[in-house]
């Protein structure tokens, strides 16, 4: 049996931060993974080749809509499965380097599907082979997988869900993605940037309902007038699956038909196959483990980060839980509030990203706010790469000017957003005052801050 001081379950964005921080710091490291190269599912069929193949899409839509493009327009014809090509030089380059992460730090990673035989002791199976390991500490970071409703057949090819469609070899004419929270919505960008009819079914009142309101507002309207059909307050009853098609059937009586259907309603952890019962453990009904302030499980020498702890489920918030994590088990002392500021990025076209509170959270609480806006329509830059669809929300405490969210959608807002993420995350700077008193090069989107701080301390 071999002996490590911690053993990782996945190296994904959480099974990565906390194997890197507990190496650097000195401890005998060892991670398990089950896929044939190491990144999890964030590289090889989730966050990667998804947001490679929407900058494809988006791309190829700028030169079919730019004005020096109208002679030969009729001949810009490409398929889904060609933009899908593209993801996979990125995903190769993103192996290669995270496999040197782990050479480097002298991190051996074992190929295969990991269970407990105690709370200490890890097996390993590859094919026949089982190889045991004996762990003072355990980091669960198996990630998820799309939630499968019973009695529907997945191995249809027109049933497709957000791993499969990234396999997809088609391109529809008509597609009903079914669920409209974020990988929904990214999904309903992609398709109808590609000229194919999207039927959007969402199962509650508004879309990203987490989000600002306002926020979501603007996006449903440009979903809309891009072609998307969006119905609202819908609840799955079954499936048709045909050779020619497919019949989503809804509670409401309402049939929606198309050449495909995606699943995009929930996610399941991947916590079933860890034989979790033999180490005092045990998940919800959606495969998710509960966890303390410092990521520990119920059994204390054990961790839980990522996906399999349920929201925000981003990759940015799981490698910094796995950090986290081991800095706890090397006994650090750690701030539990570290981890409150997480910045949230949604890749529809254009994309949203948000970081602090919003409007709904700061009325309910009964906080004195105000707000600045600016519209990329009014900036330079944005007028000059035509993206002018969009804008930068700020929220601030109207008497002590503290910022308390920052809410933006447009063009490049995953990158903007992270301008006043810096400010909210430092207190002694913390003040509307510091995005006038900056100075921004001239043109950017970044001098948003400026315009929007502005605007919102002339109505005070």
């Amino acid at each position: 049996m071999q002996k490590f001081d911690v053993v990782v379950i996945g190296s994904g964005p959480a099974g990565e931060g906390a194997s890197m921080m507990a190496a650097k710091s000195g401890l005998r490291v060892a991670v398990v993974e089950r896929y044939v190269e190491v990144g999890g599912g964030c590289t090889h069929w989730g966050t990667i080749p998804s947001k490679a193949l929407r900058h494809a899409v988006k791309t190829f839509g700028d030169v079919r809509t730019s004005p020096w493009a109208r002679p030969f327009r009729d001949r810009l014809k490409v398929d889904f499965a060609q933009l899908l090509g593209e993801a996979s030089q990125v995903i190769a380059k993103q192996v290669a380097m995270r496999r040197r992460f782990y050479e480097r730090n002298e991190v051996p990673v074992l190929q295969g599907s990991a269970r407990f035989a105690d709370a200490h002791t890890i097996e390993v199976v590859n094919g026949g082979r089982v190889t045991r390991l004996q762990a003072n500490h355990v980091v669960l970071a198996a990630g998820s997988r799309p939630y499968h409703p019973p009695g529907v057949d997945f191995s249809h090819p027109r049933m497709l869900d957000s791993d499969s469609v990234l396999k997809y070899s088609g391109t529809p004419r008509s597609i009903t993605i079914y669920g409209a929270g974020v990988i929904g919505c990214e999904y309903a960008s992609i398709f109808v940037n590609l000229g194919i009819k999207v039927n959007l079914i969402n199962t509650q009142e508004r879309l990203l309902s987490f989000q600002d309101d306002e926020i979501t507002e603007a996006l449903s309207y440009h979903l809309r007038d891009q072609g998307v059909v969006i119905r609202h307050n819908e609840q799955f009853a079954g499936v048709d699956l045909n050779d020619d098609g497919v019949v989503l059937r809804l509670a409401s009586g309402r049939e929606i038909r198309s050449d495909a259907l995606l699943w995009a309603n929930g996610r399941t952890g991947n916590t079933d196959t860890l034989a979790l019962d033999k180490a005092g453990l045990e998940s919800n009904s959606r495969g998710q483990l509960a966890v303390d302030e410092f990521f520990r499980t119920a059994v204390p020498h054990i961790y839980a980060v990522g996906d399999i702890i349920g929201p925000p489920a981003l990759a940015s918030a799981a490698y910094d839980q796995g950090r986290f994590a081991a800095q706890h088990l090397l006994g650090e002392t750690v701030d539990p509030g570290r981890l409150a500021l997480v910045p949230s990025g949604i890749y529809t076209i254009p994309e949203i990203s948000s970081v602090g509170r919003t409007e709904r959270e700061l009325q309910r609480d009964g906080v004195p706010y105000e707000i600045g806006h600016a519209m990329f329509k009014n900036l330079a830059r944005a007028q000059m790469t035509t993206e002018t669809t969009g804008m930068l929300k700020l929220l601030f405490h109207a008497k002590t000017l503290e910022v308390l969210g920052v809410h933006c959608f447009g063009d490049r807002a995953s990158e903007i957003v992270h301008i006043g993420e810096m400010v909210m995350a430092n207190p002694a700077i913390n003040s509307i005052n510091q995005f006038v008193n900056m100075t921004f090069n001239y043109p950017t989107m970044a001098e948003a801050y400026r315009v929007a701080a502005f605007n919102g301390l002339n109505r005070l």
